[in-house]
């Protein structure tokens, strides 16, 4: 298994604790990103889902944190959701809160942390240090968050999986998919800066 950016710099710690606190900080760190992307969505008038870019933090916070972290980061998005903090995007028709788990938009909500888990797990496997793997360990975190909105407004609606399609995925692929290449290309040059000092060295 290889090491993800953050296990890598964590590893440079002192002591257990400054590991812990470190870890625990880039958790924290990537959910509050999610949360900010959440507040940067623009309302489409044919669809009830917005269009945010919450996508796009799952997948590089996941490829950064690896598996476990990355997911955790999102479980506990949710969690401040729930609470009632207001970290989801904007809605008209419903209250920030543990009522957003049930709307239009819940079935993306809930698969992020399933989304990070793969696509933490695929960067843990080496997949986010070149530029072609990256954008396949993205694309399959993607495909979780759109397969679990898509199938949550096919069934909770309902629109069956034609009105689910044509409102929950196909005003978005184009624009995730073109996200997603310029975001696969984050994670090999942040490897590249990261071994250019051994590079040099050498």
């Amino acid at each position: 298994m290889h090491p993800t950016l953050l296990s890598l710099f964590v590893a440079r710690a002192d002591s257990r604790a400054l590991r812990i606190a470190q870890r625990a900080g880039a958790v924290a760190f990537v959910t509050v990103l999610t949360a900010i992307a959440a507040q940067i969505s623009i309302p489409l008038p044919f669809t009830p889902v917005p269009f945010t870019f919450q996508p796009m933090i799952v997948l590089l916070g996941a490829a950064v944190l690896g598996s476990r972290l990355g997911s955790t980061s999102q479980v506990l998005y949710l969690a401040l959701g729930i609470a009632g903090l207001p970290v989801f995007a904007a809605s008209p028709g419903l209250p920030q809160g543990a009522a957003r788990l049930v709307g239009p938009t819940a079935g993306y909500l809930l698969s992020y942390p399933l989304a990070a888990f793969a696509a933490g797990w695929l960067a843990e496997r080496g997949f986010d240090r070149r530029y072609f793997p990256s954008v396949i360990a993205m694309a399959c975190g993607l495909t979780i968050v759109f397969a679990g909105g898509v199938a949550w407004l096919s069934l909770a609606l309902p629109l069956g999986i034609r009105g689910a399609l044509a409102v929950g995925f196909t005003p978005f692929v184009v624009a995730d998919v073109l996200k997603l290449l310029v975001a696969a290309g984050c994670m090999p040059a942040l490897w590249w800066l990261v071994d250019r000092p051994n590079t040099s060295r050498n």
